[in-house]
């Protein structure tokens, strides 16, 4: 066994093998965790899931509002990021973020507009997936999203170009001071890339883990405009 490289610190790295051995002595769905019946789960995926966004609110779970999308480009190539969840349509299992179109995730949605979004709170052992065809909103969304952000927020958006290679912190220091007094100079102005999507699932599944290996998991497939509910095998 080896250890990689040096730390800033001057601790030794723990090799693969110690650092695997770490990994699985840590607690995994520990518990206590909510129970689920998946009998009692509705017709369509967007109720349970703004039931289940409500546990995690009231439960106090650390930002339920974040999630993973995930893409892919022209090519298939995959591609993963956390992001903040915009808006719910819980009726039509609709699903809103932003981004802007310059960034990957962007160019993977203008080549390939599908795509699958993510949810992991650990706390309750809850994993939710919606999947489907992403469209990209109006003027009208687009400058809510924007103009609803902090100050700080919306010069960031202003500050460099996203995605692209960065020299140093100086530079990025400069861009932001400059892309402030811009913010303030024009209050209402929204970048012309700025982009906000709309996922609606036509797949949908949940998973409650339990203390045992008898998880439980339930996919939604949409139908036209009806849902066929399935519960699988964990």
């Amino acid at each position: 066994m080896h250890a990689h490289g040096g730390t800033r610190s001057g601790d030794a790295v723990p090799g693969d093998e110690e650092l695997l051995a770490r990994l699985r002595a840590a607690p995994v769905l520990a518990g206590p965790l909510p129970e689920f019946d998946p009998a009692a789960a509705p017709d369509s995926p967007g109720p349970l899931f703004a039931a289940w966004l409500t546990d995690a609110l009231e439960a106090g779970v650390p930002e339920p509002q974040t999630m993973t999308l995930s893409t892919a480009d022209a090519d298939g190539e995959p591609s993963a990021r956390v992001l903040i969840l915009r808006g719910i349509d819980s009726a039509d299992c609709a699903f809103v973020f932003a981004s802007d179109a310059r960034a990957r995730k962007g160019r993977d949605l203008a080549a390939n507009a599908r795509a699958a979004l993510t949810w992991y709170w650990p706390a309750h052992g809850r994993q939710i997936r919606m999947a489907g065809p992403v469209t990209a909103l109006g003027e009208d969304a687009v400058r809510r999203d924007f103009l609803g952000r902090s100050e700080a927020a919306r010069a960031a958006a202003f500050t460099g170009t996203v995605s692209e290679p960065l020299t140093g912190t100086q530079e990025y220091d400069r861009a932001f001071r400059a892309a402030r007094a811009l913010v303030a100079a024009e209050p209402d102005r929204v970048p012309d890339t700025h982009t906000v999507y709309r996922l609606r699932a036509r797949e949908a599944e949940f998973f409650q883990g339990r203390a045992d290996p008898f998880h439980t998991r339930v996919r939604y497939v949409r139908e036209g405009r009806a849902w066929t509910r399935t519960l699988l095998w964990p």
